[in-house]
């Protein structure tokens, strides 16, 4: 149970008058204190219709204490360290993350095919000082706190929610001087009783990306749930659900090069008909309406909506979910293969515990990269499971 301070008092976060309070605090432009740590750490106040929400400040997690829901494991033990100050500039006073990023949100003359992550495994250059499309999909994904997990969780993350945080954790970030949440669209949950209504809302939310009469055309950022890519007459189609009859068309040269490159995640997504395949792209619409992909990356996610890369990160993530301990899944954003993160953090008592998978073909240098990154951090645990070694060992704390 959190302890806040706003301004000179001091309330638990299951005080019946907390709503009131934050409410007060939210028009009055009073920033919450996370009292897990003293003095306390900064927060910020988040409005949802009449709902008013206490969240941690963008990348303040690994300040927190480890009991605490708003801990966060440390950036250097994922791809996001490489990431900090150079791609995403943090403001302290404000929360706002500047993101530096190697995809274009307009589009001059004819359209190029891209593949966010076509020329490396992680991003377009290779290049640590920008955010390739996937790489955005994972710290909005990390922002938004849909990497945390725990077994009391089980049933309550539904898609309505998924989109909130996201959509969320985007008014936190600006993309080329703008805020992300002015270009990002996220679909909203299709009930059939209100489809002439959310196709009302979907047609004003899309109007920034329609073609202007001259002069660049601008690009929107579609983050949604694939349900299949399906042949069309030219090219291909995305069929993104809780949007039917609104296809995403993709030409052949994109689509071949998607396939290529994101294989291993179309895999892990056919094997798992539990799991979902969430896409990132940058889309404009043409004077007739169509939706046209410009580039696009996806990644795989559990059941309960988890991130995962392997089969092996799949049974770590599968057996995480039991846990009634808070769990938090790393991701490598623009880490290359050769370069060794944790898979996840165990949010244990009295210390944390990073778990690392080491994959099954590596090389010296890696073991000796691993071994420098566990000793970087002294105050957390670490377990690893080297799969050349057979099955996955126990989890502390089961």
């Amino acid at each position: 149970m959190r302890l806040f301070r706003l301004a000179d008092r001091v309330i638990e976060e299951t005080a019946q008058d907390l709503p009131d309070a934050l409410a007060h605090a939210y028009r009055h432009r009073i920033r919450p204190l996370c009292l897990c740590k003293e003095p306390g750490l900064a927060m910020y106040i988040a409005q949802v219709g009449d709902q008013h929400i206490v969240k941690r400040m963008p990348l303040s997690g690994s300040e927190h204490d480890t009991a605490c829901p708003s801990y966060d494991p440390p950036d250097e033990l994922s791809g996001l360290g490489v990431l900090m100050g150079s791609a995403i500039q943090v403001d302290p006073e404000s929360g706002l993350s500047a993101l530096k990023v190697g995809f274009s949100l307009t589009k001059v003359g004819a359209r190029a095919t891209a593949v966010a992550g076509a020329n490396s495994p992680d991003s377009v250059a290779g290049d640590t000082k920008k955010l390739s499309l996937r790489s955005l999909l994972h710290y909005l994904w990390h922002q938004a706190e849909l990497t945390a997990w725990m077994s009391r969780w089980a049933g309550k993350r539904h898609w309505w929610n998924i989109r909130w945080h996201l959509l969320e954790a985007a008014r936190q970030m600006m993309v080329k001087g703008g805020m992300l949440s002015d270009v990002l669209f996220v679909p909203e949950p299709f009930r059939a009783s209100d489809a002439a209504a959310i196709e009302q809302r979907r047609a004003v939310a899309l109007a920034p990306a329609l073609p202007p009469r001259s002069g660049p055309r601008k690009l929107m950022v579609l983050v949604g749930e694939v349900k299949e890519i399906l042949p069309a007459r030219t090219g291909h189609r995305l069929i993104i659900k809780h949007m039917p009859g609104f296809p995403f068309m993709l030409d052949e040269e994109l689509q071949r090069r998607l396939r290529a490159r994101f294989e291993n995640e179309l895999m892990l997504w056919s094997a798992d008909e539990a799991s979902h395949l969430m896409a990132i792209a940058t889309f404009g619409l043409t004077s007739t309406g169509l939706a046209v992909i410009e580039e696009m990356a996806l990644m795989v996610v559990s059941e309960n909506w988890i991130p995962y890369d392997s089969v092996y990160e799949k049974k770590l993530v599968d057996s995480l979910a039991k846990l009634n301990a808070r769990s938090v899944k790393g991701l490598r954003y623009s880490l290359l293969a050769e370069r060794p993160s944790a898979a996840a953090i165990l949010q244990r008592q009295p210390r944390p515990l990073a778990l690392y998978i080491v994959p099954p073909t590596v090389d010296r240098h890696y073991e000796e990269a691993l071994e420098e990154l566990i000793a970087s951090r002294p105050d957390v645990d670490a377990w690893t499971w080297r799969v050349s070694d057979g099955e996955m060992p126990p989890l502390m704390n089961r």
